[in-house]
């Protein structure tokens, strides 16, 4: 919620408690997939860059792929004109999802080299930057897990100072997940992204 709705929570809440309950009403016979592709919509022609990110990954999550939020902001054409799609577009490559780098924009995955296995450590976590990407990598003896650094609630880039032990926390809203398994054990309820990888020639790649 943006600072300007939660303003007007804190100071009209009667009339933004029956704002809040229309716009549910309202969408009751909805699928959840359908509902958050109109909010993506929405909030494209509000051009509110976090709101609009924030009803991707709702979409993402209820089903919607790729193409059908492609589809969904092309459709919308006549209402939201040239300007606000390329916009959209311009969020969407910011945030650098692995699902539309594979899907929507026809970009196959790929294999990428993360590192020399003799570089990292033999029980532990690195977080390492790879074709613009930031990792975590958690070794355990032979065992070895590539994450994305992204968390899933918001996409926000986790840092390693956030990263006690085994524990990891994202600083924005307090997500915590097991680096060795990459499960979310507090707040969320979603893991972190993991990517397929290989060991090959003394050499990690991970693919995305």
């Amino acid at each position: 919620m943006s600072g300007a709705l939660s303003y007007l929570v804190q100071v009209r809440p009667e009339a933004m408690g029956s704002y809040f309950a229309f716009l549910k009403q309202a969408g009751k016979h909805l699928d959840p997939k359908t509902r958050n592709l109109i909010s993506v919509i929405t909030k494209v022609h509000a051009q509110t860059a976090a709101g609009f990110r924030q009803y991707l990954l709702r979409a993402l999550r209820e089903g919607a792929t790729p193409d059908e939020i492609i589809d969904a902001l092309l459709m919308a054409f006549p209402a939201l004109g040239l300007a606000k799609i390329v916009w959209a577009v311009d969020q969407l490559l910011v945030l650098d999802l692995p699902e539309f780098r594979a899907a929507s924009l026809g970009v196959p995955p790929e294999w990428r080299l993360v590192a020399a296995v003799k570089d990292l450590p033999r029980r532990g976590t690195a977080r390492i930057d790879c074709d613009g990407r930031s990792l975590f990598v958690h070794r355990d003896g032979a065992g070895i897990a590539v994450f994305d650094s992204r968390c899933p609630h918001q996409v926000t880039d986790i840092p390693h100072l956030a990263l006690k032990g085994n524990v990891l926390t994202c600083p924005k809203h307090g997500w915590t997940f097991d680096i060795a398994s990459g499960a979310c054990t507090a707040k969320g309820d979603r893991p972190l992204t993991r990517f397929e990888h290989k060991v090959k020639a003394g050499k990690l790649y991970a693919l995305w």
